[in-house]
């Protein structure tokens, strides 16, 4: 059987994994795809840094559209990333009728129903194993290795530069801008990390594994986002004196009026395996129902590890290229002509709605009374306290110090009453700054 051919858009950090692990490995590849894959033609801007990487052998263009306009290609992959061009030449692909394998979670979390649509409509794949989790397969074990199982909830460390920070303000107690321009530094971060430390990436990542587990359309535009610019030192080292370390973690869990889709800081038991996942690697926990809970670790960016979900997903086209499409993976799991049904059945529920515990610390003046008002208020609103915490004054302030800090657990509450809580804790004038509000997580 003929090789199949493929087209490289953007031929970067990962494009060039891709191409270097593919040459290296290629008949291993071949072998497990039941033919040969060929990298043929790619297209970048840069076109003499792309000959410098693809060598002389391979046709190099400046024009992406060269490459679908192509009738020999078969694949196209997208590496450019971003929602601008990036979706014009996947829609473009699509309707020349190519497969299209891409590492761009942003783009399919805002355009995936369209994309989906458009591909199912031209019988044609597209496969997005490296847009979440690098290397991880966490989209394949989604869509098919978990396949019996009734997801109950994911929880997933899939942001490694927030990770690397976490990990190093709690090794080395220093505060996040601190570490920030540390990370950005060693490479960690970007010059603008805005999506990666507000939450924004890994909402991309968790609002394409919502859909795949629990049959929805993808609905970035109703994840909660929440980063981690406002973690201080402090409360990283009090999580850790109560047992828990603080995570970046893109949670969706099946409730009793919906789902939850949410990105947001939280205390993960100190026990639990991925609270030890630290640096910038990654992990995902899923529970099923059947299965119980399933950890998968590994690193979540980098040129050859996301090179290898590329590569897999090309070997999973290879493998079905000449199926009937009616029988291959649906993109999302689901087969299309179920999805209506499970769309009115299972909203994104508002972060009012979401039910979870509680972290809060509260600066207060040391004086009595103080926690009893405060408590006093919780228990008016409902609210069950897991655990309190009150430093000494002189540990918080120094010596003669007048302010101390209210270190409070709470046990499971829904979101809307603690915004209520919380706003009448801030009017008490014995509370002399911001409440710090930490979502818990005990992943069970």
């Amino acid at each position: 059987m003929k090789p199949i051919q493929v087209g490289l858009l953007g031929i970067g950090t990962v494009g060039s994994g891709v191409f270097n692990v593919l040459a290296r490995n290629q008949d291993e590849i071949s072998r497990r795809a039941g033919r040969g894959i060929q990298i043929t033609m790619v297209a970048d801007l840069d076109v003499e840094r792309a000959k410098a990487v693809v060598g002389a052998d391979i046709q190099v263009v400046n024009d992406a559209r060269a490459i679908i306009a192509n009738p020999d290609i078969d694949i196209v992959i997208e590496l450019i990333g971003g929602y601008g061009i990036a979706r014009a030449l996947v829609l473009e692909a699509i309707a020349a009728g190519k497969h299209v394998v891409t590492a761009n979670k942003a783009l399919l979390a805002v355009h995936g129903t369209e994309i989906f649509a458009a591909a199912s409509a031209k019988g044609v794949m597209v496969a997005f194993e490296a847009a979440v989790a690098g290397g991880i397969p966490i989209i394949k074990a989604l869509r098919e290795g978990l396949t019996a199982n009734r997801i109950q909830w994911l929880a997933g460390i899939i942001n490694g530069t927030t990770n690397f920070i976490l990990s190093e303000m709690r090794s080395k107690g220093l505060d996040f801008d601190v570490v920030l321009k540390e990370a950005q530094r060693l490479g960690y971060a970007e010059a603008d990390p805005t999506f990666d430390i507000e939450g924004v990436d890994a909402a991309h990542k968790v609002t394409l594994m919502s859909a795949i587990a629990f049959g929805i359309p993808v609905q970035f535009d109703k994840a909660y986002v929440e980063g981690i610019t406002k973690l201080g030192a402090a409360d990283i080292k009090y999580a850790e004196q109560l047992g828990y370390r603080i995570k970046l973690l893109g949670i969706t869990k099946r409730a009793d009026k919906g789902i939850e889709l949410r990105v947001h800081p939280s205390l993960v038991p100190s026990k639990r395996l991925i609270a030890n996942v630290e640096g910038a690697m990654n992990a995902v926990v899923v529970q099923g129902d059947a299965v119980g809970t399933t950890l998968y670790y590994g690193k979540g960016a980098g040129s050859e590890p996301t090179a290898s979900a590329v590569i897999a997903d090309l070997v999973d086209i290879a493998r079905l290229h000449t199926a009937d499409p009616e029988h291959r993976v649906p993109h999302l799991a689901f087969q299309s002509n179920t999805l209506q049904g499970a769309m009115d059945q299972l909203p994104v529920l508002p972060m009012s709605e979401v039910v979870t515990s509680y972290y809060l610390r509260l600066r207060v003046a040391d004086q009595a009374g103080v926690l009893a008002k405060v408590t006093g208020l919780l228990a008016e609103a409902g609210v069950s306290i897991d655990a309190v915490l009150q430093r000494e004054a002189d540990e918080v302030g120094g010596e003669g110090s007048t302010q101390t800090d209210l270190i409070i657990l709470t046990h499971d509450t829904r979101e809307g009453t603690m915004d209520s809580v919380i706003a009448q804790m801030q009017a008490l004038p014995t509370v002399l700054a911001p409440i710090t509000r930490i979502r818990k997580e005990e992943l069970n």
